[in-house]
Order: structure tokens, then C-alpha cells, then sequence
């Protein structure tokens, strides 16, 4: 179960990178063509970032489920880094994951789908960037 465990943790982690990276590409590409007709998968971006965000989804699903970090019980509001783990980092990680799901769905059907796509990510990376335990947060988390 240890080996499941950090393999599924370093996934976890090294799928942050890549979901930070097609964020960043997909709102560049909507911020530019805002306010235009067209159709989302002008813009792979939008649907690689889709695709990779449910897949983190996935893995941090399990993850909340196996991990030592999340428990629930008396001391859980107590423990910063219990806490952040069992209530923090997933309610506004599964936010973000509804976020970009909702922007991608309504993209597709939408006359100008490049301001709803814009915005609906641009939302989900400040809560993603919110929700990370970035190394310098003192919550355990690290950069690989």
C-alpha cells in the first residue's frame, strides 16, 4: 500500500505541472480571442486542459480517500496541515475541477465561447493557485 501510495502522491504532483502549464496556455489562447465568433476547438488547450484536470481529479480522489493527511475526527480543525488536506485543498480544488467543467461544457454551445472559456479558467487558476500546498506554506506539500 506504501509503494500505491507515493507512486499515486508523486503522480498527483507531477500532474499539477502539466495542468498548470495547459491552464496557462488555455486562458492565453481564449484572452485572445475574446469577443470572437467561433468555435472552442479552435483551441486545444481548452479541452487538453479538460481532459487533464478530471484526470487530477481522479488521482486526488483516491488520494483523499488513502492518505494519511485527511482525517476526520476531533483534532481535524485543530491541525493546520489536517485541516488544509481534509477541508481546504479539496473543497476548492473540486470547485476548480466544477469550474472547468462547467466552462468547457457551456464553451461548446456558446456564440462567443472564448469569454466563457477565459473565464470560467481564469477563475479556476486563482482558486488552484490558492489551494496548492506550495512548499513555503509549511503544509507539507513540495515542489516535485
Amino acid at each position: 500500500m506504501d509503494a500505491f501510495y507515493n507512486i499515486l502522491t508523486h503522480a498527483h504532483s507531477g500532474l499539477r505541472w502539466l495542468v498548470l502549464i495547459a491552464l496557462f496556455i488555455a486562458i492565453s489562447q481564449t484572452f485572445a480571442k475574446r469577443g470572437k465568433f467561433g468555435n472552442i476547438g479552435e483551441t486545444k488547450a481548452v479541452l487538453i486542459t479538460f481532459i487533464l484536470t478530471n484526470l487530477q481529479f481522479l488521482v486526488g480522489l483516491i488520494l483523499y480517500f488513502i492518505s494519511e493527511k485527511v482525517q476526520f475526527g476531533a483534532n481535524t480543525m485543530s491541525n493546520d496541515i489536517i485541516r488544509f488536506f481534509t477541508v481546504e485543498h479539496a473543497l476548492m480544488m473540486f470547485i476548480a475541477v466544477a469550474l472547468i467543467n462547467i466552462g468547457y461544457s457551456k464553451s461548446k454551445r456558446a456564440t462567443k465561447p472564448f469569454n466563457i472559456s477565459f473565464n470560467f479558467y481564469l477563475v479556476a487558476l486563482i482558486l488552484i493557485l490558492i489551494s496548492i500546498p506550495w512548499p513555503f506554506r509549511d503544509l507539507g506539500g513540495q515542489w516535485f
